[in-house]
């Protein structure tokens, strides 16, 4: 069954890709199945939604405290055990949500790059079994991309800043010290970018091939070699796209911010408009972050399939898959439009074409 759900898909796509092939077949895919996309997309968004309705709910409580019969500080006790319990469960939540998303959009995108129906329930479902392995490897990415420059930077610029001030030199040791500084920030800001650019499809790996979230890494690393630059040019695109939606989305605000201040009704009617216009901005802001945020990552499973075709042959083995000289060496866990991994340990000696 799934051989013949992946034989047309397949059958197109089993070649190296331009970056501009890349880009169609990502719209193409998020339109046939824009609802699945957009549905697990907006996961972690709506966990953003149901945590500020949270603490909304903590400030009714202390609000309604402090105006009742409780002493001062008590009231001041509850509101900071309420806040402390909106942020026991808010700050997991947020993390589950995010992993889930990321997680299921690279299934979901794998699934439907090889012609498979999928689902918001399928994908992620299918995040379960491996979510604690697929967190762990965000946090070693964070750890790689981030953490490390940024500790590099601050190991660097405090002891710098410090030796500034406690020297003689005054003016002239401080700005020494600010340009070295501004140097050490700027090659970490470039580390951090080009990291950021080789660990691109370590989630495409660890959800694809099932391994460890090292092995991902070390994997990402050496697929993402020679396309780069491509996913680089990914990036820009989409945040000059997010750039461009936002910008849209500020009309309706300043249309209704406008028409109030025109009308003049009075400070209640302004102050009532300024929500509106809050909430038509949250709204917008809101759809256009569900829209952009699957188109990363179906581009990125997209070339990662590739890479694969470029550096392993995974063409040439799909091949032998769909003429049923090889099987599937495993598929997903939930058993439900899950993502199977495709021919298991590819060759790495295929010459890169």
């Amino acid at each position: 069954m799934l051989i013949e759900q992946a034989r047309t898909t397949m059958n197109e796509t089993l070649r190296p890709s331009t970056l501009g092939e890349i880009l169609d077949r990502t719209a193409q895919l998020y339109r046939r199945n824009f609802w699945v996309f957009a549905g697990v997309g907006a996961l972690p968004i709506g966990a953003m939604v149901a945590i500020g309705m949270l603490g909304g709910f903590g400030a009714v409580v202390v609000a309604v405290a402090q105006r009742g019969a409780a002493p001062a500080g008590a009231a001041t006790g509850l509101g900071v055990v309420a806040l402390l319990l909106v942020a026991l469960v808010a700050i997991p939540a947020y993390i589950a949500a995010c992993v889930f998303s990321v997680a299921g959009l690279t299934q979901a995108a794998a699934s439907a790059h090889r012609g498979e129906k999928s689902a918001i329930r399928a994908a992620l479902k299918s995040v379960v079994p491996g979510f604690w392995r697929y967190l762990w490897f965000l946090v070693l990415q964070g750890i790689f991309v981030a953490l490390i420059p940024m500790t590099i930077v601050a190991a660097v610029a405090v002891p710098l800043f410090y030796l500034a001030s406690r020297s003689g030199e005054g003016v002239a040791a401080g700005a020494a010290a600010g340009f070295v500084v501004f140097l050490v920030i700027a090659a970490a800001l470039g580390a951090m970018v080009w990291l950021a650019l080789s660990y691109a499809m370590g989630l495409a790996v660890c959800v694809v091939e099932q391994k460890s979230a090292w092995e991902s890494l070390q994997r990402s690393w050496k697929l993402s070699q020679g396309t780069r630059g491509r996913i680089f040019v990914l990036f820009l695109l989409v945040a000059a796209l997010a750039m461009v939606l936002s910008m849209i989305g500020y009309i309706p605000f300043l249309i209704i911010v406008g028409v109030s201040t025109a009308a003049g009704n009075g400070a209640q009617h302004a102050a009532a408009a300024l929500v509106a216009a809050e909430l038509v901005q949250f709204l917008v802001n809101f759809c256009v972050q569900t829209l952009l945020a699957p188109v990363s990552w179906i581009a990125l499973v997209l070339f990662y399939f590739d890479q694969r075709i470029r550096k392993e042959g995974y063409d040439i083995e799909w091949m032998m898959v769909l003429a049923g000289m090889t099987q599937l060496a495993s598929a997903s866990p939930s058993g439900e439009g899950g993502v199977a991994s495709g021919p298991a340990n590819p060759p790495d000696t295929v010459e890169e074409r």
